[in-house]
């Protein structure tokens, strides 16, 4: 064999060798980006990057807004709520031997979290995880810890809620018309009473920078912060005296100082205000309100019980 053949061979061989190498380099970005590995171990329980991943495309799903977020934010955010959820099932595991839950008690709230997400069809919801590489099963188990949570606190907790029914009749009966609010709301909570201060003026400043909405979502505790702290309308016969107090001092699209709560600190937004009629049927009226109060007092104890059990728990962020 002639050296100028073997030298053609060669370059031949060596130029095949760094094509490859060139397509391995491309190719190679997005292999990398999806590679799984442990980010955070709580007890037994791992979460990978590709949780976080996962986790990500549905907290964006659940809120749009999360999509002007810096990337590096909305990590932070999918580990948050994935360390939540993982401490609520590890603690449900004590109390439910697996998460069936039965099809007619799943479906009603899954319809209801279908039509807020602003899809017409179950049909609709399938198509958009498919196109966007949504796992339904994942967001299947995501309500169903949050539902199987909310029977724990309302057992354990049910017996220790206040309601007093003579007061919110006398309270309804007491004027013709009454403000309804349309509100938002920030919960947070500290380790040490030392670290108040740093935490308010970091919500604060995220307020002022990012908006409340924002601000809910990377810093509230509260089952509404994947929402933005969305509350929706109440009614003031349905608030605490001292949350309606507070909220008869505060101006239309402005934030109250934070109040003390079981399990926290609340800070409120107004998005709107309106005078309404209070309801022919007092009975009625009464049944929401007592609602609406039982559902405040169930989710300060939910936050109270999850501070308590996190203690116990080892996590270990990788």
């Amino acid at each position: 064999m002639s050296k100028k053949f073997q030298t053609k061979k060669i370059f031949k061989f060596t130029k095949f060798i760094l094509l490859l190498f060139f397509f391995a380099y491309f190719i190679g970005f997005p292999a990398k980006a999806l590679e799984n590995k442990i980010e955070i171990k709580i007890n037994n329980k791992i979460i990978t990057s590709i949780d976080i991943l996962n986790e990500i495309k549905i907290l964006k799903l659940i809120n749009k807004n999360l999509k002007n977020f810096p990337n590096k934010e909305i990590r932070e955010i999918a580990k948050k709520s994935l360390i939540k959820n993982t401490i609520q099932e590890i603690e449900l595991l004590n109390y439910y031997k697996n998460f069936d839950i039965p099809e007619e008690n799943y479906k009603p709230y899954l319809d209801t979290y279908i039509k807020k997400l602003g899809f017409n069809s179950f049909l609709d919801f399938q198509a958009y995880n498919k196109a966007n590489e949504i796992d339904d099963n994942q967001i299947k188990k995501k309500i169903i810890i949050e539902l199987l949570w909310r029977q724990l606190i309302y057992e354990k907790y049910f017996k220790n809620v206040k309601i007093d029914e003579k007061s919110i009749k006398k309270e309804i009966l007491k004027n013709e018309f009454q403000n309804e609010y349309l509100l938002s709301e920030l919960v947070f909570n500290i380790e040490k009473k030392k670290d108040y201060t740093k935490k308010l003026n970091l919500i604060k400043k995220d307020i002022e920078i990012k908006g409340f909405e924002n601000a809910a979502i990377t810093h509230s505790v509260s089952e509404t912060s994947s929402n933005g702290g969305y509350l929706g309308w109440i009614k003031e016969t349905s608030l605490s005296p001292k949350v309606k107090s507070m909220l008869s001092n505060t101006k239309l699209n402005r934030t109250t100082e934070p109040l003390q709560i079981p399990g926290g600190f609340l800070i409120l937004k107004i998005l709107e205000i309106r005078k309404i009629k209070n309801d022919i049927n007092l009975e009625k009226e009464i049944k929401q309100s007592i609602r609406q109060k039982t559902n405040e007092q169930l989710g300060q104890y939910s936050n109270i019980y999850l501070n308590k059990i996190k203690k116990d728990i080892k996590i270990n962020v990788l």
